[in-house]
């Protein structure tokens, strides 16, 4: 049997580190097959040599987080254990040293949480297209709406347009009752999504109004003239390729 120790020498990190009823402790004991015990400013680790130094490894990286500012949930504990695995960890302050890319309108800074967010990020900054892909949760079209909401307020931009085809995940709804704002609304609800917690719906209402803020399905772009806009195409894959080669000119 291995063991190591750390000393973690404020309390407030030793809290945050082992959460409500120790569930983040219980979680990387799991995660790593090890046993952890406190005493008093000390945190000793027992198992196998193996899974205790990545054990430790992903402990010194969550104090790491903590003493950023971060909070510690069951997605960040996972997240820097498989960084640890991919020994990847040495990553973990340069993410927590992400500058904040916007407020929200109830004062939460967003900023990248994992690497594959801050690289999503940077490429946004640098280029003039950039297309994103990945899984659903993923916070491609959150982040994309938050820099586009920076971009907006530093007056890099004029106007903000979030377009996406209008097709349905799998079940056809048949005809929507309204007008021509309520049918599409359905489809383009994660967009408002974003801006509403960006904004806030008094603020989004507003810019809107004076079209600073335009949400539209992609039917409707073809001989758009967009300058000095920050543009996104939400849920692309569903595009034709005709659809694609008239967006992408724009």
């Amino acid at each position: 049997m291995f063991e190591r120790i750390i000393n973690i020498e404020q309390i407030e990190v030793m809290i945050t580190l082992f959460g409500n009823f120790d569930q983040n402790i219980k979680r990387i004991e799991k995660r790593h097959s090890v046993s952890i015990t406190s005493h008093g400013c000390e945190v000793k680790i027992k198992g196998e040599k193996e899974n205790v130094e990545m054990a430790v490894r992903t402990v010194e990286g969550l104090i790491t987080m903590i003493k950023k500012g971060e909070q510690i949930s069951d997605n960040n504990i996972d997240y820097v254990a498989s960084l640890v695995e991919d020994d990847e960890d040495n990553m973990i302050s340069e993410i927590t040293d992400s500058d904040c890319i916007c407020i929200t309108s109830k004062g939460k800074p967003v900023k990248p949480k994992t690497l594959g967010q801050k690289k999503y990020v940077e490429a946004i900054k640098n280029n003039t297209v950039t297309i994103g892909v990945g899984p659903a949760g993923t916070g491609k079209t959150y982040l994309a709406v938050a820099l586009a909401v920076h971009a907006f307020k530093q007056k890099h931009v004029s106007r903000i347009i979030l377009t996406r085809p209008a097709v349905e995940a799998g079940e056809r709804l048949g005809f929507l009752p309204g007008d021509l704002q309520q049918k599409i609304d359905p489809y383009l609800r994660p967009l408002y999504d974003a801006l509403f917690d960006m904004l806030g719906a008094e603020n989004f209402q507003k810019c809107q109004e004076r079209g600073d803020i335009e949400v539209a399905p992609l039917a409707y772009m073809r001989g758009r003239t967009l300058d000095d806009s920050f543009i996104i195409l939400d849920e692309a894959q569903n595009t034709t390729c005709e659809q694609m080669k008239m967006f992408l000119p724009v």
